[in-house]
């Protein structure tokens, strides 16, 4: 992630800068990014007060939501704005944030926005990311730095919160305390032989063959990971003053069919089950597609969703949002 789209934020630990007007350099040949005032990736100003009769979603997420590989218009939530009539959109994806800090975003920016549905779009590699105390990004030298994040913990059965204020700027790796250094998020599992097997260009194969996991976290209801990620989004629900509901965005080993998605699926489902939190997932939708037309749903080299990818999940998630509002 490119940290000059971005400003430092206390809370939160950064977030677009406000009213940018750019054009992102990207392999399918770039892509217009625009941002409000309020600092969000959007085509429209964000207002508390509503400013006319349509309804009002507020969508929460991370690079898939804010859009990251493709513009602003494309992106499933404009497109569910397309969709259903009468409704108005407001995108708060934040690209490389976690659900942790998503959740704060809500609390600083929207808890008090007159709306009538908080959808929380929570790609499944996030349970990693709210475990992290730091992540890896690029400067605009193009360098690999690291960056504090807010976190929280349980603690006496409660959520505390640390790192805050965020440190405004970035540190070395090897100047962390060895702890740390194992709280830096990193993007992912066996990163030394992922880039092995990408090289010579048999990732899909590999994971076909292994039966990849991606995301283990979701594989027993007791993982502190889950514990974490279920109670920041209970917690998130009952301040919610408006429907709310959770989809978890499938990664494309799970559309691609080279993981079991049971797992994720099962936690997501006792969010439903125990806790009577609406869940929606999409991916039973997606593997309606032909594993040709699943395959564009990412790009070549980026694993952001195309438009095509897009329009898929908005026509997905259309539905279940048509019937909630």
């Amino acid at each position: 992630m490119n940290r000059q789209l971005f400003q430092y934020h206390p809370n939160i630990g950064y977030k677009f800068i406000p009213n940018l007007k750019s054009r992102i350099q990207h392999e399918a040949g770039g892509y217009l990014l625009r941002t409000n005032e309020w600092g969000f990736r959007s085509e429209h100003e964000f207002s508390k007060k509503r400013t006319s009769d349509k309804k009002r979603i507020l969508f929460f997420g991370d690079s898939f939501t804010a859009g990251d590989g493709v513009s602003n218009k494309y992106r499933f939530t404009d497109q569910v704005e397309q969709l259903i009539p009468n409704i108005e959109a407001f995108n708060f994806g934040l690209s490389g944030s976690g659900t942790d800090q998503q959740f704060i975003m809500f609390q600083e920016y929207a808890k008090d926005i007159e709306c009538d549905l908080i959808v929380l779009s929570v790609l499944v590699e996030n349970i990693r990311r709210i475990k992290s105390h730091y992540r890896y990004y690029f400067n605009e030298k193009g360098e690999k730095m690291v960056y504090q994040k807010p976190y929280y913990e349980i603690k006496n059965g409660a959520l505390e919160l640390f790192n805050i204020p965020v440190e405004s700027q970035p540190l070395k790796i090897e100047d962390l305390p060895e702890s740390e250094q194992e709280k830096v998020d990193t993007g992912g599992r066996f990163g030394a032989a992922r880039s092995i097997v990408k090289a010579l260009g048999l990732k899909e194969l590999t994971q076909k063959i292994t039966k990849y996991q991606p995301v283990p976290e979701y594989n027993t209801a007791d993982t502190p990971e889950w514990q974490l990620m279920r109670e920041i989004i209970h917690k998130w629900s009952g301040m919610a003053q408006a429907r709310f509901l959770v989809v978890p965005l499938p990664l494309y080993q799970f559309v691609e069919e080279t993981s079991d998605p049971k797992p994720y699926q099962a936690r997501f489902n006792e969010l439903h089950t125990q806790l009577n939190i609406d869940v929606f997932d999409p991916l039973a939708d997606l593997l309606k597609y032909s594993a040709d037309e699943r395959r564009n749903f990412r790009h070549k080299t980026d694993v952001h969703p195309t438009p095509e990818g897009h329009k898929a999940i908005a026509d997905s998630i259309t539905k279940q949002i048509s019937r909630m509002l």
